[in-house]
């Protein structure tokens, strides 16, 4: 069996290693997960509301998500969906996702433009379109499959 010189097998070892550090951020807090999806599932059925931010006058996606965090989580999020996606927390991809984590789409074409929360089992709860209301979705739907961009993690152990 042929060996590698020590100056090509050192780099490959190198390599190796640093591949192993670049795993999958922890997990969220699970008390913390299931708050958050026990109040984002409560208010299935909230109507929609361009602007809307708490269950009386409506949600719109981004404030949906805000009040969720806020009110289950104690985590103050930014108000829009563009700002949420440019928070301070790990990136997941699409097979990474845990129940808490948030989901963002490109749905109109201009980079980040709809959030979600994802409740696990491939599924998230957002809050769609005027004269809709919040519902949950499954992300293998192809409209929401071809529009999902990337998860963030806001919930840490």
């Amino acid at each position: 069996m042929r060996r590698l010189p020590y100056r090509l097998a050192a780099p490959i070892i190198l390599l190796a290693l640093l591949a192993g550090c670049a795993s999958a951020p922890p997990l969220p807090d699970p008390d913390a997960a299931n708050g958050v999806l026990f109040r984002a599932i409560g208010l299935v059925g909230t109507p929609y509301q361009w602007g809307g931010n708490t269950p009386q006058t409506g949600f719109d996606c981004s404030g949906l998500v805000r009040y969720v965090y806020r009110t289950s989580a104690d985590i103050e999020l930014p108000r829009t969906t563009n700002a949420m996606a440019d928070i301070d927390a790990p990136r997941v991809e699409r097979d990474e996702l845990a129940a808490g984590d948030l989901v963002f789409f490109e749905t109109d074409g201009d980079g980040v433009s709809h959030v979600g929360i994802y409740v696990g089992n491939g599924r998230f709860v957002h809050a769609p379109s005027t004269g809709g209301r919040v519902r949950l979705d499954h992300l293998s739907n192809p409209y929401w499959s071809r529009h999902f961009l990337f998860g963030l993690r806001p919930l840490d152990d």
